[in-house]
């Protein structure tokens, strides 16, 4: 007899509550294997595809393809030891784990080798879906009048003071659905806002509505937070970045893996660190204490066409500039696939950011919270520079760098700022340090 088991959305990583199905890589029906990836979803970090830990026949599917889903919310059901899919009489769905073969483990802290005794099994007034199905179309809740499944909208509501009792939901049977919470939070703001002021159509009419979710509602969310907390500062200096990048073209030019640009400034920025650890640091404010980091975990900002992710290269004071490159290649590669992990993109302790790519040549960017620091690289342009004594046309770039106020002062922030220009001015200053 088949066994149906319940697979939830597990834990994806650090802090993630939260995940839209982008994508179906299974229907219902489909027979699946142990580990085999059933759906892509997106997070507020990355694209990820769960697999599942259970062989057998895919019975349902929970959500159906742009559907917001809370972490533990049901993903599908399978049928584990049926070549087809099972009958509603047969068996009730199993909800975390079952003595049915699994692999043990799915993400982070998603296991489904229970056992037995935290194993338990679903009520059977609860019938088995044999056919897709949206959460929107699941049992209602009974724990209260209102007909509302979803936590999301639950949250969506309360964050905006709306009492769900007074809507009619477009769902079945009358579920209350995010579209109808959105459309009655638009309402009352409309309802309460003073007309605006005469205005030509052309420069007042609204175009589109653009949903602060996924990556670009992680960054709004992140970026907020750092300006409340952070209380930063920025100091920049130029310099002359010649003798750094006749060094770089020598090294590829004698063979031999090539060295990017990004992957000799970071190694000076290990280097500084190492000089001046204030700025590896973070603050625990409910401690009152300052935690000073012992090893490197660099993030390097990249624009992609998800938006704005940092990916982190882990232990970049142990890595040559040969294994930086190719660390650097890497992670920007599946930043641009959009393949990047949630531990590709969590975990940093400075960031190092080239805006100098857009052709700008300075920036006060935001800090990464909760780092303390970030190092901003400009456009490494020919200016006329004067050099031994005369004016010369020289490779310029001017450096920033954005710090924390609160983890040291500024003569701190001014001596790893210089230590930086000094290295890339005179490569052989670095070499002196290692």
């Amino acid at each position: 007899m088949a066994q149906v088991l319940e697979f939830k959305l597990p834990d994806l990583g650090e802090g993630l509550t939260e995940a839209e199905i982008v994508r179906w890589l299974v229907a219902v029906g489909d027979v699946v294997a142990i580990d085999q990836p059933v759906v892509e979803v997106e997070t507020a970090k990355a694209m990820v595809e769960v697999p599942c830990p259970y062989g057998g026949v895919v019975t349902a599917r929970y959500g159906e393809e742009g559907t917001e889903l809370p972490v533990g919310a049901p993903l599908l059901t399978v049928a584990v030891g049926a070549s087809e899919p099972a009958s509603e009489a047969e068996s009730a769905p199993v909800a975390d784990g079952g003595s049915g073969e699994t692999s043990g483990n799915v993400l982070v802290g998603y296991g489904t080798g229970a056992p037995a005794a935290r194993r338990r099994r679903v009520r059977p007034a609860t019938a088995v879906v044999t056919a897709p199905v949206a959460v929107a179309e699941a049992v209602p809740d009974r724990a209260g009048p209102v007909p509302v499944i979803s936590p999301l909208v639950r949250r969506l509501a309360r964050q905006n003071g709306l009492d769900l009792r007074a809507l009619d939901g477009s769902g079945r049977d009358g579920l209350i659905l995010r579209c109808d919470v959105e459309l009655a939070i638009e309402r009352m703001e409309q309802a309460v806002q003073a007309p605006p002021a005469p205005a030509p159509a052309a420069t007042g009419a609204v175009t589109e509505r653009v949903p602060l979710r996924g990556v670009r509602g992680a960054v709004a969310d992140k970026l907020s937070r750092s300006r409340r907390e952070i209380p930063e500062a920025t100091c920049w200096v130029d310099a002359d970045a010649t003798e750094l990048m006749a060094a770089r073209t020598a090294a590829n030019a004698a063979g031999g893996p090539k060295i990017s640009l990004i992957a000799l400034l970071a190694r000076i920025c290990t280097a500084a660190l190492a000089r001046f650890p204030e700025l590896n640091s973070t603050v625990d404010m409910e401690a009152r204490e300052i935690v000073r980091l012992r090893d490197v975990h660099l993030g390097f900002a990249a624009q992609t066409e998800r938006g704005l992710v940092v990916p982190v290269v882990r232990d970049a004071q142990d890595r040559s500039a040969e294994s930086l490159s190719a660390e650097f290649a890497r992670l920007t590669e599946a930043g641009r696939t959009g393949t990047l992990s949630p531990g590709d993109l969590t975990g940093g302790t400075f960031t190092l950011n080239n805006y100098g790519v857009f052709g700008v040549d300075g920036s006060t960017p935001i800090i990464n919270h909760p780092e303390a620091a970030m190092l901003g690289i400009g456009r490494i342009v020919a200016k006329p520079w004067v050099h031994e004594g005369e004016l010369a046309i020289r490779q310029v770039v001017q450096l920033s760098l954005t710090f924390d106020h609160r983890v040291c002062d500024g003569g701190t922030a001014g001596g790893f700022l210089r230590y930086v220009a000094d290295c890339v001015e005179q490569p052989a200053v670095l070499l002196r340090t290692l």
